[in-house]
């Protein structure tokens, strides 16, 4: 049996959480949270860390930009991220494109899609 500590990241309070993981990963126990956000949150972060993935891909046709700034409109598994890094560096993106243009749907099949962060012309 182990115990993982967090500090939640949901809201501004930053609770203090603990989470009583048995020898299997089972979570036994969940502790100091003050609303069930922070309970999912070190439940979730516990059994599969998720992270919104935020970064750039190449850009042509553009004036001055040679990047576009790009982010996943969810979470993706935490564990995937130098995966995903590696998809992202073989995408090329044309302009023009708007701020939200869907770039890749269901990126790594994780039921999220790759977005446009900025409109460039």
């Amino acid at each position: 049996m182990s115990i993982i500590k967090k500090t939640c990241i949901v809201c501004p309070i930053g609770c203090h959480l603990e989470a009583e993981v048995s020898d299997s990963g089972e979570i036994l126990s969940v502790s100091g949270n003050t609303c069930k956000r922070g309970e999912t949150y070190i439940r979730d972060e516990v059994t599969n860390p998720r992270r919104t993935l935020t970064s750039t891909v190449k850009l042509t046709g553009a004036k001055y930009d040679k990047f576009l700034p790009v982010k996943t409109d969810g979470a993706i598994s935490k564990g995937r991220l130098f995966e995903a890094m590696e998809i992202l560096s073989g995408i090329t993106v044309t302009v023009p494109v708007k701020r939200g243009d869907v770039i890749v749907e269901n990126f790594l099949g994780e039921g999220v899609a790759l977005v446009a962060g900025k409109t460039v012309e």
